[in-house]
């Protein structure tokens, strides 16, 4: 079992920035991937970019360059930066971890952006 609690959403003007957290209870490393995805009103969830334990991430093409994750191994927390947020970044997004075969993810946190 893993349990992933978020933080660091919240409402922002067009342009604007956010970092959103998660973190695990369990050793980052003992996790095969980590990582967010994001819900929109009336969408399907998709994902926004992933991390392993080595740090190779990969994003979706439409927020490469403005998102980055991280993580600090320390803390097992996977970081979330976003950057020029649009109002097309609205959602809610989630943190997500693959542990032995199995997926979990956190209770989601709200990002609006405000026109």
């Amino acid at each position: 079992q893993v349990q992933l609690v978020e933080s660091g959403g919240g409402l922002v003007q067009t342009g604007g920035s956010l970092r959103l957290s998660c973190a695990a209870s369990i050793s980052f490393f003992d996790i095969n991937l980590m990582g967010w995805y994001r819900q929109a009103p009336g969408k399907q969830r998709e994902l926004v970019a992933t991390i392993t334990p080595g740090g190779r991430t990969n994003y979706a093409d439409s927020v490469k360059g403005r998102f980055t994750i991280s993580r600090d191994t320390s803390k097992n927390t996977v970081y979330l930066q976003i950057t020029t947020l649009t109002p097309e970044d609205t959602a809610v997004y989630y943190c997500y971890a693959h542990f032995r075969f199995a997926s979990y993810w956190g209770q989601g946190t709200q990002v609006t952006v405000s026109s």
